[in-house]
């Protein structure tokens, strides 16, 4: 089993800063993605921001400039730096990883989500 635990969401005004970090624990061989997934009210969950083992990255269109996303392999954490963040970055913030397990199979797994709020 896989255990991710979100840190770092609060309440932030327009324009401000905020860095969530990620930290996968349990039985696992390796974490080949770990990314970021947002949800508002109402609306469906997006991509925000992922990254692979060897560091490729991928971005959403909304926060490209704005977000950067980075992990640390041997601690098995992953982070994301918010810059000028804006209010329609509201929202549920959930950490997810794709694991390989000692059995060889790979499986999806989600943290519980933190929340990230941004006054105007």
């Amino acid at each position: 089993q896989v255990q991710l635990v979100e840190s770092g969401g609060g309440l932030v005004q327009a324009g401000g800063s905020l860095r969530l970090s990620c930290a996968a624990s349990g039985s696992f061989s390796s974490i080949n993605v770990m990314g970021w997934h947002r949800q508002a009210p109402g609306k469906q969950r997006e991509l925000v921001a992922r990254i692979t083992s060897g560091g490729a990255t991928n971005y959403g269109d909304s926060v490209k400039g704005r977000f950067t996303i980075s992990r640390d392999n041997a601690k098995n954490t992953v982070s994301l730096q918010m810059n000028s963040l804006k209010p329609e970055d509201t929202a549920v913030y959930y950490c997810k990883a794709f694991v390989l397990g000692f059995d060889s199979l790979y499986q999806d797994y989600w943290g519980q989500g933190t929340q990230v709020t941004v006054s105007s």
